[in-house]
């Protein structure tokens, strides 16, 4: 796919689209018409701000501050143009990412701005998300994009079929793709994600010789670890460029394990699948086996309005993407003869984790070591990406765990 990279930076909406110089001067038409309804849309952030502020510039150089109420971040941010709260209120997280990509907000720092949203998700409520004929559109281009079985091989491959010489200038050493665990002590990328393999292997609960499925294999740094341990490795993945491990869909796996391994990948498979997800780990595990389980999640009690939008991660860069709700995927599970034990959360490790994947990468950038045919549109999404989930753990209605599921 190296030779596509470029055209598809486009035709998948990666940065800003080609062609929208008509629509943008609608647009920012309309948004002036509007601008007595984008000020209430301010008074409603402004008073759904429990804790934090942000010191507003908007357009003419008003000068405007929202929240402040309570101690918590502080974010700064300029509006250029009021079309980029027309986005905010009619696109939600995707249409405020099209604004920063136009130029018509910015900020010194973005990643404040991100906590700040989803740290006060209650008193916010719907503020900010996409609403009206965008909504259902959106809703429905995301179901156009569900995790079929050809749904799946099509989805991972659009956000990991970049290429190692994307990934490996920024990730560490081992291309571990997941959250770090930061142990006490522990500063480094490399020690964190050395640490996070090494639990997962621990829960697994294996000794040399013994079966271990993975489901989901990345660069297969896990599986290095295991097989260096003397387990058998049987790794699956829905087709990740250069793997070496079977191209297999995880409902399709046969045979029984001692364990089953899966790092990040059940954010993968959507809500409509979680039920087949599970069902294939309770039949792959021998009585008693257990499953190590890594995943994110989002709060339960904005799920719902999650669910019923489409948000930038799933607009721009992991179409079929959907966080769990854990309390309905830990139901399932349980459902499935799988008794859920030993629940870790370190959502502010993944906060630490994004933190440094971004200074790699933005070193990268700097130092021209990511490939040529990636524009700057694109190298802006990337960065923005990063910006934007660091917010939402730092602003804990994302959170990731790790669990063990034992076969009764």
């Amino acid at each position: 796919m190296v030779g596509a990279r470029v055209t598809q930076s486009s035709t998948r909406n990666r940065g800003r689209r080609d062609g929208a110089t008509h629509r943008d001067a609608i647009g920012a038409a309309v948004a002036r018409v509007a601008e007595p309804w984008l000020h209430r849309l301010l008074d409603r952030i402004d008073a759904g701000l429990a804790e934090g502020a942000i010191a507003a510039t908007l357009p003419g150089g008003i000068q405007r501050r929202l929240g402040g109420r309570a101690p918590g971040p502080e974010a700064v941010v300029v509006i250029r143009s009021w079309r980029a709260l027309w986005r905010l209120a009619t696109g939600g997280s995707a249409g405020w990412y099209e604004a920063w990509a136009a130029g018509e907000w910015t900020s010194p720092d973005p990643v404040p701005l991100f906590d700040l949203f989803v740290r006060n998700r209650a008193t916010l409520g719907n503020t900010g998300r996409a609403g009206g004929v965008g909504r259902i559109v959106k809703r429905v281009w995301h179901w156009l994009q569900r995790n079929s079985r050809t749904g799946s091989r099509r989805n991972i491959a659009y956000h990991y079929d970049l290429g190692n010489d994307f990934y490996a200038p920024w990730l560490d050493a081992s291309m571990t793709y997941s959250s770090a665990l930061f142990a006490p002590g522990v500063t480094s990328l490399a020690e964190g994600q050395a640490a996070k393999l090494a639990a997962v292997l621990e829960r697994t609960g294996t000794v040399p010789g013994d079966r271990i499925l993975e489901i989901g294999c990345g660069w297969g740094s896990f599986a290095e670890l295991a097989a260096r341990g003397g387990r058998q490795m049987h790794g699956i993945t829905a087709g990740l460029q250069g793997a070496t491990v079977g191209l297999t869909d995880y409902r399709d796996v046969s045979g029984t394990f001692d364990a089953v391994a899966s790092i990040e990948m059940v954010e993968a498979v959507g809500q409509d699948y979680w039920p087949a997800y599970l069902e294939t780990i309770a039949r792959a595990l021998k009585p008693g086996g257990r499953a190590a389980i890594q995943y994110i999640a989002i709060d339960d009690a904005i799920f719902d309005a999650y669910a019923r939008n489409v948000d930038f991660i799933q607009a721009y860069v992991f179409p079929g993407g959907m966080l769990l709700s854990e309390s309905r995927f830990r139901a399932i599970a349980e459902a499935q003869g799988l008794r859920w034990t030993d629940q870790l959360n370190f959502g502010a490790d993944y906060a630490e984790t994004l933190k440094q994947w971004r200074e790699a990468f933005d070193a990268a950038v700097a130092e021209g070591r990511l490939p040529g045919e990636f524009d700057s549109h694109f190298i802006d999404l990337w960065r923005y990406y990063l910006m934007y989930c660091e917010g939402g753990f730092r602003g804990g209605g994302i959170h990731v765990a790790q669990v063990t599921l034992i076969k009764n």
